[in-house]
């Protein structure tokens, strides 16, 4: 039975974004641990007969010395575990996985590169931007790639990996039975904006639109701010606002698709994203979108076909585009029903694990190679 391993920063990420897939594989005949920090959501992890092995590992900051004790302490791990193929999820666990499974000799790597990040973010980066470049040069050197809209598969083609090693693969998908259409729900028009609550989502965008259309909708913001992120937005601002009566905040919540239907109009404002997984939730659920025309975003709306694009960090275009829907019910509920159809037929959870698991057959099929999937993938 090959062994397949993640490794995923958060268990809680684990959970939302590649459980369904992990049982997936586990049920087409893998043998699966997660490495992942332990958390609140670790023994769900274990209830679903998945392996759980705690790793601590930083979110932010290229401290050399720390990144070097992270790739060393995870390399004794592969080597412990012995691996046929690792899954690296998002930016972090590519760069210190990709290192340590190059000090462990596994060849058989899949690196998931959920959006650029905070450093390749507009605006930002600079030195940052330069070493994460580097690292990942070094870090992609072997295994397939995924990503998830065309802008990251050309941002890792720059970095000098070769095309057939380069799978554009859309998101975690949606489980389109569990996020189901409900009516649009009686009274005053309910505009919501549901993320972790971090400036580069759009957070201040939304609640400057709030302000430019007063009494015209009930504006929301659900989830919690992200400390270990440098573009968190505090409690105290948040509480602020709620003060202020501009937005009313959820909080985080569990019930995802009852949430969405409490919606008519999801916004994600957001500057950059690998493909926004609350959007294909509320497309699922039938609601109209308003977004920016950013990566990712424009990936998964369509304008004025299952909803509106915006300028990113253009308050004004949002409030106007958010005003367009609640002026026109039957034009959003259109969009919705688009939105519906769209997610289905594109991005439906059981067509991105199908891809998925695809890669790992490829995979452990192959002999073993050093540098990875362009007529199959190494072995360790």
């Amino acid at each position: 039975m090959p062994r397949l391993v993640f490794l995923v920063t958060e268990d809680w990420y684990f959970v939302s974004h590649r459980m369904a897939l992990a049982v997936a594989a586990k049920d087409a005949g893998f043998d699966v641990t997660v490495i992942t920090r332990c958390g609140a959501k670790c023994e769900a992890i274990r209830a679903a007969g998945i392996e759980v092995v705690p790793f601590s590992m930083e979110r932010r900051g290229l401290n050399p010395l720390g990144l070097a004790r992270e790739v060393i302490r995870l390399a004794r791990l592969y080597r412990r575990l012995q691996p046929d193929i690792v899954h690296h999820v998002a930016l972090r666990p590519v760069v210190v996985g990709g290192l340590a499974a190059r000090l462990a000799g596994v060849t058989r790597v899949v690196s998931a590169i959920a959006g650029m990040g905070y450093a390749f973010t507009a605006g930002r980066g600079g030195w940052l931007a330069a070493v994460l470049r580097g690292l990942l040069r070094l870090a992609l050197g072997r295994g397939a790639v995924i990503v998830q809209n065309p802008e990251d598969a050309a941002a890792v083609a720059r970095l000098g990996m070769a095309p057939a090693r380069i799978r554009l693969i859309p998101g975690a998908g949606v489980d389109v039975a569990r996020f189901a259409p409900q009516p649009e729900p009686e009274g005053l028009p309910v505009v919501m904006l549901a993320s972790r609550l971090l400036w580069d989502k759009g957070v201040g965008e939304f609640i400057e639109a709030a302000r430019r259309l007063p009494g015209r909708a009930c504006f929301v913001l659900v989830g919690a701010p992200d400390p270990g992120n440098p573009a968190s937005v505090d409690e105290s601002t948040l509480r602020a606002w709620t003060e202020e009566g501009v937005v009313e905040w959820w909080g985080p919540r569990e019930d995802m698709p009852a949430t969405l239907n409490a919606a008519h109009i999801v916004c994600l404002p957001s500057y950059r994203e690998g493909l926004p997984k609350v959007l294909l939730e509320a497309m699922a659920c039938g609601r109209a979108v308003v977004t920016t025309d950013a990566p990712g975003c424009r990936d998964c709306v369509r304008d004025g076909d299952n909803g509106l694009l915006v300028p990113v960090g253009d308050a004004g275009a949002l409030a106007a585009a958010i005003r367009q829907l609640l002026d026109d019910p039957d034009l959003r509920r259109r969009m919705g029903a688009r939105g519906r159809e769209r997610a289905v037929n594109e991005f439906a959870q059981a067509i991105v694990i199908e891809a998925t698991l695809a890669l790992y057959r490829n995979a452990v099929a192959a002999p073993p190679r050093t540098t990875g999937f362009a007529a199959g993938t190494g072995g360790r």
